[in-house]
């Protein structure tokens, strides 16, 4: 795969220009957060229990704190916008390109948080009982997925290629789960891949 051609680091900061995606990168987040508080989304854990993390993903913290299994996938998130963001937009400066990912994963978390959404995780995935994210966990998944465009950014393709499915072996192994099956169960749900999640 050509990679394309290594542009500006995404943290120099030579002139005012330099700040603009930044402030854009904030405006983004903010109303993503305005939004999911509109949503009705909890701040942190409806059981009231502000951990940093939480491992379980059968539990009713899954999803409601900083950290969880899923933050990976966020990871990866951002290791695949900063390749086809970077195919699709070569010309666009990086750290413009890095504001494209983080809209798009800011998006994401505020469609994933939608009654539609969260029914069919809770109808076609393994998360039984997925009410939808807190918003504390919506912003860390944001920022996961910033620093796999980053990590995406620093160590290049074949070694991203080779952390995108370690990752992914990893999660399957420990929870059954994993980005490529949640996006297959999400689009196309497969009874045998459910059965097999649920009976771990």
């Amino acid at each position: 795969m050509n990679e394309p051609t290594r542009p500006k680091d995404i943290f120099t900061i030579e002139t005012r220009r330099d700040y603009y995606p930044w402030i854009a990168v904030a405006v983004i987040v903010a109303a993503a957060v305005v939004t999911l508080n509109f949503q009705g989304r909890v701040w942190w854990c409806q059981a009231g229990d502000y951990m940093p993390w939480a491992w379980n993903i059968w539990s009713s913290h899954n999803s409601q704190h900083v950290i969880d299994p899923y933050s990976f996938t966020h990871v990866l998130h951002g290791v695949l916008e900063f390749w086809l963001i970077g195919l699709l937009f070569r010309r666009v400066p990086l750290a413009w390109r890095f504001v494209i990912a983080i809209f798009i994963e800011s998006s994401w978390e505020v469609a994933e948080n939608s009654s539609y959404i969260i029914n069919r995780y809770r109808e076609e995935t393994l998360s039984l009982d997925y009410f939808g994210d807190s918003i504390i966990n919506s912003i860390a998944d944001i920022v996961a997925c910033g620093l796999g465009f980053v990590i995406a950014y620093k160590i290049r393709f074949w070694w991203s290629l080779a952390l995108f499915f370690a990752t992914e072996l990893i999660l399957v192994l420990t929870i059954r789960d994993s980005l490529i099956l949640n996006i297959i169960m999400l689009l196309y749900p497969l009874e045998s891949i459910k059965a097999w999640q649920i009976g771990g």
